[in-house]
């Protein structure tokens, strides 16, 4: 059986990605959420870790950014804005 602190990690990963993508093209979480179709309030809740995001919704946060879904779910630190753990 997974911890509850399994999950809040893979969410404030995900978040830690999704926020590093978006400052790195310089966005606002506005713009962002604009682009994907998405309220700016679950644009601020995912990427702080605090909701456990749909497929659909990381497609469209993913096509919003020109990247794959894989990349926001990338756990090596080769990514832009990378932060070390």
């Amino acid at each position: 059986m997974k911890k509850p602190t399994q999950d809040v990690y893979v969410q404030r990963l995900f978040g830690e990605n999704l926020k590093a993508l978006r400052k790195a093209q310089e966005l606002t979480q506005e713009q962002l959420a604009e682009r994907a179709t998405l309220h700016i309030n679950y644009v601020s809740a995912v990427e702080r870790g605090l909701k456990n995001i749909s497929i659909v919704n990381i497609e469209k946060l993913a096509k919003a950014l020109g990247v794959t879904m894989g990349v926001l779910v990338d756990e090596s630190d080769s990514r832009p804005g990378a932060q070390h753990r």
